[in-house]
């Protein structure tokens, strides 16, 4: 039996059987560069290999040049572009193979863009995430440091690990490089938009300068430019804006801490409320309605305002309940009658502590298996209760739509 811990020697999808890539090494030490970037090396089922059976390919009954699919266990001829292993590759996404003569392991059926080094992302988050959620690992802990190097490097520097970055600005940069490094475009979906994309109406209307006479606005406003247009427009994740935070204090010379429910900042999408909009030359009134909801639903309350000057942070307390959070008044007539499931339970809450620039972020992380709430921030992770949850300073939640009406929670760890 061929032993899968030997040298892999790893080659994406190149026509040429007999190329044996870069090597790198001496003597029985070689080993293919590009077997590091194969991202589906985990995908191996031992449990269905035997390799006692006869060299022949299943379909072709060739005794040619006959590979092994290390997922399923079957055998299929050649690995170019119209074999019937990369067939198998592409249709049933199976992309691990092995060489039956030459005992060399293969990645078929993926096609990588030459220096695309966004890839590099989407791999090492997918060993991130199999390492973690692996039962049989060995350690109880996982390193997220090559990962964190892929970020640095496919960010050009823009987020690094010995500084703190704003956690809005680093999700909607990830969330976008994954979909496009996965091939997805603003037609072509990939699993996070099917995740976390969502749809709404915009409506806008241009105002009139303030400094103009009221006979000039009032002409304005009857042409064409002045009235209200209608526009689709897809969201990763909706942002929720707070109130404008007291400047002055109570009466014990203390700051007032102001709250607000969670309905209230909804409000915006109720396709009714109205709010200004501010550009450098124009000024724009705008209402937002929802038309779709994605499975997972991403808020990002609006905590901080920067000026040419300094980031100023809004300490207000959003009131939430955890589960059953209905968001059917939210979307258009339309969209209620299709859309049969409109309430999510919170999975996800991450909250901002201290000062703009000088605090400190940690994560409330609900745990499916116990329905515990955890905690954590670095290397630190305890238990809290619910309750707690909600009288944090918010800055992004993560809701998961509920599987059924039937008021259980279905929740889902992340």
């Amino acid at each position: 039996m061929v032993s899968l811990k030997r040298e892999r020697e790893v080659d994406l999808d190149d026509d040429d059987d007999n190329e044996d890539g870069a090597k790198v090494g001496r003597g029985h030490a070689v080993e293919d560069r590009r077997s590091r970037h194969c991202p589906y090396l985990d995908t191996i089922n031992r449990s269905v290999l035997d390799f006692d059976f006869e060299k022949l390919c299943s379909i072709s009954l060739s005794h040619i040049n006959v590979y092994a699919c290390l997922i399923c266990g079957k055998y299929f001829q050649g690995r170019g572009l119209k074999s019937h292993a990369y067939t198998h590759s592409v249709q049933f996404t199976h992309h691990v193979f092995l060489n039956l003569h030459t005992l060399k392991f293969y990645c078929l059926g993926i096609r990588r863009p030459p220096g695309d080094i966004m890839f590099l992302l989407v791999q090492r988050f997918g060993e991130l995430m199999r390492k973690l959620w692996n039962p049989r690992n060995f350690k109880a802990h996982v390193s997220p440091h090559e990962m964190l190097q892929a970020v640095v490097l496919c960010s050009k520097k823009n987020f690094q690990i010995t500084k703190q970055g704003d956690a809005v600005d680093f999700m909607t940069w990830f969330l976008n490089a994954l979909h496009g490094a996965l091939g997805g475009t603003k037609k072509k979906p990939s699993i996070i938009t099917k995740a976390f994309q969502g749809y709404m109406r915009i409506f806008s209307k241009k105002l009139p300068h303030p400094d103009l006479p009221p006979e000039e606005k009032e002409a304005l406003l009857t042409t064409d430019e002045y009235q209200e247009q209608m526009s689709e427009s897809s969201f990763l994740f909706l942002t929720l804006d707070l109130p404008t935070a007291p400047l002055y204090k109570d009466e014990k010379e203390q700051l007032i801490i102001p709250q607000v429910p969670l309905f209230n900042i909804l409000a915006k999408f109720n396709g009714s409320t109205e709010k200004e909009y501010k550009t450098y030359k124009e000024n724009f009134l705008k209402r937002f309605q929802l038309t779709k909801l994605p499975p997972y639903l991403i808020f990002c309350i609006k905590r901080f305002t920067k000026n040419n000057f300094f980031v100023e942070k809004n300490p207000t307390i959003v009131n939430f309940p955890i589960t059953n959070v209905d968001l059917r008044e939210y979307l258009t007539e339309e969209a209620q009658a299709t859309e049969k499931n409109t309430t999510y339970d919170l999975i996800a809450n991450v909250v901002h502590d201290g000062k703009p620039t000088e605090g400190a972020y940690r994560i409330h992380v609900l745990h499916h298996g116990t329905g515990k709430w955890y905690e954590m921030q670095d290397l630190q992770v305890t238990d809290i209760l619910p309750q707690m949850i909600t009288l944090s300073e918010a800055y992004i939640q993560i809701w998961k739509r509920q599987e059924s009406n039937d008021g259980r929670n279905n929740h889902t760890g992340i």
